[in-house]
């Protein structure tokens, strides 16, 4: 989906947002929703993503890590980093188009 608007982010977000708290419950992961958005806006290195990874690493099949890593992935792009001034990298990209 192209990117068009803050207004689409910001639907996207939410849907990312559900779409982790779905698959935390269904998972019955101890951790929250706060917890991997905590870990996206306080990145500081390449491993920070590979710990959100590892929130939901049960060793499953190649499907349900190409899910994990889609739905991961999405939430990093969606969700607000710190380090490039609490944009999101798509919020970012955005002020590129205009």
């Amino acid at each position: 989906m192209e990117i068009k608007t803050k207004q689409q982010i910001l639907k996207r977000r939410k849907e990312i947002e559900q779409e982790l708290v779905d698959m935390l419950k269904e998972t019955k992961n101890p951790f929250s929703l706060e917890h991997i958005k905590d870990i996206i806006f306080h990145e500081e290195d390449n491993d920070d993503m590979q710990k959100v990874i590892a929130i939901f690493d049960r060793g499953g099949d190649i499907s349900e890590l190409s899910n994990v890593l889609e739905l991961v992935s999405d939430a990093w792009n969606y969700f607000p980093h710190k380090i490039i001034g609490s944009l999101s990298p798509a919020e970012k990209l955005l002020e590129y188009h205009f």
